[in-house]
């Protein structure tokens, strides 16, 4: 059983910057698209940005140039690096991953599925 656990998340100025982790156990992700989620109160999930096994990245457009998705494979970690953060990237952060070819060719979007998700991790950005 895949177990992915969040950490990074806190309290930061807009402007400022956080870096988040997802430490996953169980098994190696290495051929598993892996995924950044949030939601904010009273908000839909949304996607944030997405890693294929292959190597290609996926970002929404309301977070490109601000955020930077990368894993490391030997430690079977996903990573979010986040700058210049605004008060509209506050939101619990959750990361996800999928091993299905389907997920793989569309990682982001409310279509995109995936089967392991972690408890998420709380980023609040304030003024």
């Amino acid at each position: 059983q895949v177990q992915l656990v969040e950490s990074g998340g806190g309290l930061v100025q807009a402007g400022g910057s956080l870096r988040l982790s997802c430490a996953a156990s169980g098994r190696s992700l290495s051929s598993y698209t892996m995924a950044w989620f949030r939601q904010a109160p009273g908000k839909d999930r949304e996607s944030v940005a997405a890693v294929t096994w292959t190597g290609n990245i996926y970002y929404a457009d309301s977070v490109k140039g601000r955020f930077t998705i990368s894993r490391d494979y030997a430690k079977n970690t996903l990573y979010l690096q986040m700058n210049n953060l605004k008060l509209e990237d506050t939101a619990v952060y959750y990361c996800a991953a999928d091993g299905s070819s389907a997920t793989r060719v569309r990682p982001m979007g409310p279509s995109a599925k995936y089967d392991y998700w972690g408890q998420g991790t709380q980023v609040t950005v304030s003024s």
